[in-house]
Formats: C-alpha cells, sequence, structure tokens
C-alpha cells in the first residue's frame, strides 16, 4: 500500500466525484472510504498546487436521486455541482431489491430500469463535468454480445449509447465475452478480471486447500470460460479439465437450445480439490449438474468461484445441493447485488471488490496507467508464498 501512495506523482485531470446510483450505495461508501483515507496518507509533491484544489475532501461522494412518477416514469436528478469534476458513476444494473411504485404497485427495478436511470443522471450532468466515466460491473446486456439470427445486439447498442453521450471511460468486470469492446473501438473501455481478490478470499476461507497438482484441479464448466480456467491454473500450477454442454439444437426453450448434458474432458479428478470457474452463476443449474458429476467421479472437496452470482431461480436447491454434498462453498463479489438471504447462508462467501475499484478510480483521476492492476499474477505469487501454498 505504501508504494501505491508513491506512485501517482501525476496531477489529477480533474477534481473527483462519485456518484453511487441507487442500489450502490453501501458500494460507494465503501469505495469513497478509500479515497478519502488515501488522499489524506498521500505525501505527494504538487499538493499544494492550485491545481490540487479538492484533492482532500471528507467524502467525495456526489448525492442523486432518480424520483418517479406514479406512472413509472422519471428523471434523473444531481443535487451538488459537478461542474469541472471527473466524476465516477457506479452503477448496478441487476439490482433487483431497489423498487419503485408504478400504479400503486411495488416493482423491482430490472436492468432497464437501472440503465435509463444511469443515462439520465449522465444527462443531468449536461456536459457541465470535465470527464464522465461509468464503472458497471457487470455489463449491462452483456449475455446479448452477438448475433446469430435476425435478433438484436443488445451490449453494442448500449455501450455506443453511452460513448455518444459523452462517456469517456467503461470500466466492467470480467465480461461474457471482452470482444464487445470492438463495438468502441475509439473509446476507453477495460475488462477487469477479479482473479486475485477471488483467490485471495478462497485461501482466507479455506485455510487447508493445498494447491498444488496432486491435491487441486481448474474445471471450465464449457469452452466459453476456457480463457479464465488457463489463468486460473496457470498462476495456481494446477491442472485444468473442462465440461462441454451437448446441446438439443432441434428445439428452442427459453430463446436458447437446451442444454442435454455435460461431457467431462480432463485428466482424472478423484481425491482431489475441485474449483469450478466462470464469470456468472444464472439459475445454478449447470454448476449444481457439474458438482453432481464431478462427485460421481470421485472429486474430493469442490468450491465454486465466479464474479457474479444472480441466483434467479433462488437458493433452494443450492441448499439441498449443499447438503447432497456437491459443493463446499460459492464465492461471488459484491459488485452486483446480494440478497440478505444469500449473505446467511453458510456455503456462501462474498468477494469485495470495492478497494480494487478505489485503486482502478484513483489511478485513471491521475491519468496513470492501470496496466499493473490489470495483472495480478505478482500479488497472487506474494499471497501464496505469504500464506504457505507455495515456495518462495
Amino acid at each position: 500500500m505504501a508504494d501505491y501512495l508513491e506512485e501517482l506523482v501525476d496531477v489529477p485531470v480533474a477534481p473527483l466525484g462519485i456518484i453511487a446510483m441507487p442500489g450502490c450505495e453501501e458500494l460507494g461508501k465503501k469505495i469513497d472510504y478509500y479515497m478519502v483515507k488515501w488522499r489524506k496518507e498521500r505525501e505527494h509533491e504538487h499538493k499544494a498546487d492550485l491545481d490540487f484544489r479538492g484533492y482532500e475532501r471528507e467524502s467525495f461522494l456526489i448525492d442523486v436521486i432518480c424520483p418517479r412518477f406514479g406512472s413509472g416514469e422519471a428523471k434523473g436528478l444531481i443535487k451538488d455541482s459537478v461542474r469541472g469534476m471527473d466524476l465516477y458513476i457506479v452503477t448496478d444494473c441487476f439490482n433487483y431489491g431497489v423498487e419503485y411504485t408504478m400504479y400503486g404497485r411495488k416493482v423491482p427495478m430490472s436492468p432497464d430500469d437501472h440503465y435509463a436511470d444511469l443515462k439520465r443522471i449522465i444527462g443531468a450532468s449536461a456536459g457541465k463535468a470535465r470527464r464522465v466515466n461509468v464503472i458497471m460491473p457487470m455489463l449491462y446486456e452483456g449475455r446479448q454480445h452477438r448475433r446469430s439470427s435476425r435478433e438484436s445486439l443488445d451490449c453494442a447498442t448500449a455501450l455506443q449509447e453511452l460513448v455518444s453521450m459523452g462517456v469517456t471511460n467503461i470500466i466492467t468486470f470480467d465480461a461474457h465475452d471482452p470482444r464487445i469492446q470492438n463495438a468502441i473501438p475509439a473509446h476507453g473501455f477495460d475488462n477487469v478480471m477479479p482473479t486475485y481478490q477471488m483467490i485471495k478470499a478462497l485461501v482466507n476461507n479455506v485455510p487447508d486447500i493445498e494447491i498444488d497438482p496432486e491435491h487441486l484441479m481448474i474445471i471450465s464448466p464449457d469452452e466459453g470460460a476456457m480463457a479464465r480456467g488457463i489463468y486460473f491454473s496457470s498462476v495456481l500450477g494446477v491442472d485444468l479439465g473442462m465440461f462441454y454442454k451437448r446441446r438439443d439444437y432441434s428445439r428452442v426453450v427459453n430463446g436458447r437450445n437446451p442444454i442435454v448434458a455435460h461431457e467431462y474432458l480432463g485428466a482424472d479428478v478423484a481425491g482431489k480439490d475441485i474449483i469450478i470457474v466462470d464469470d456468472m452463476i444464472s439459475s445454478g443449474d449447470s454448476v449444481l449438474d457439474l458438482g453432481k458429476k464431478l462427485k460421481e467421479l470421485h472429486a474430493r472437496n469442490i468450491y465454486v468461484c465466479t464474479t457474479f452470482g444472480l441466483f434467479c431461480n433462488g437458493l433452494e436447491h443450492f441448499d439441498e445441493a449443499y447438503k447432497a454434498g456437491y459443493f463446499k462453498k460459492v464465492f461471488t463479489t459484491n459488485g452486483i447485488y446480494s440478497a440478505p438471504e444469500l449473505l446467511s447462508r453458510e456455503w456462501y462467501c462474498s468477494v469485495d471488490l470495492s478497494k480494487y475499484i478505489s485503486y482502478i478510480m484513483d489511478t485513471i483521476n491521475h491519468d496513470s496507467s492501470i496496466s499493473g492492476l490489470l495483472d495480478p499474477h505478482t500479488k497472487i505469487n506474494n499471497l501464496l508464498i505469504k500464506k504457505g501454498k507455495k515456495k518462495a
């Protein structure tokens, strides 16, 4: 941490402002805590310069609201001045815990509602901010990233819409398909992988895990997640296996061809701990089926590490699978909303992204390179040595 405080020597682009959209208040407060702390501790050679007005503040959070009419229509309102600021808008488009009243009924906010509110706040800044940056941990419409028939390209359209409104940088985590950045090739788009945070949470919460090829394997749930699996297996120095999804292409259910079976490809998993790595848990059916099949192959303990946990079909089938021994722990980040009933589960562990987001935000505000933050190989190696999981 001391090295990081000393590294940022450039003058900031502009005074920092943080907007936590509705549903992101808790994450926003954590990010603000780190920013306030670091800037008070940092000994900067230009701290007394005129360009550093507002560098140290009691809080960088800017108050915003998105009130709604009884019909469900809304508007965005920024309560503080943002003129000349380097704005960072943190949004969670998947927070169904936020509700509003429409025609006398309570309605949970959908991803479309959250995205519309994001555009309202960008519009409310009315070109007064020096720069607008959007931090969207889980990318809006990220799963609708390619066209296979006559269908919309929602993610590409959303990215182009944001940059047309003046957004300079878009930061997301573990995009379903990082090639979506090709939709805005001339604009800032960073896809951040929380690999270090996930491994840190794993070794802290499972202290007896042995990280070597004899005791541990990484499993990719499908071919689309292989890049993640390859990175995990490489930095941990263990073997990699994968499943492929055999689908029924004769019919379409809920917009996709249903999975007939998961087929395993790889070395023997018998007696080994398993880490299943993916970008998200949606319904959870696939990952639980993988856990069952791995147990049938005599795997030991199974840990699920996914960046985002949607749990669209509830938690009951996870409870049943946990009791059946199909998995030991599920790790997902706090980049999206986690319901209180999820946080209370014995088998669940939340991985905090706030400090990592703060590093990225602080670095970009100083107009410095974030390349060192995007490649955590050295940090992971040092962590494993510190925890006694690897020899120096």
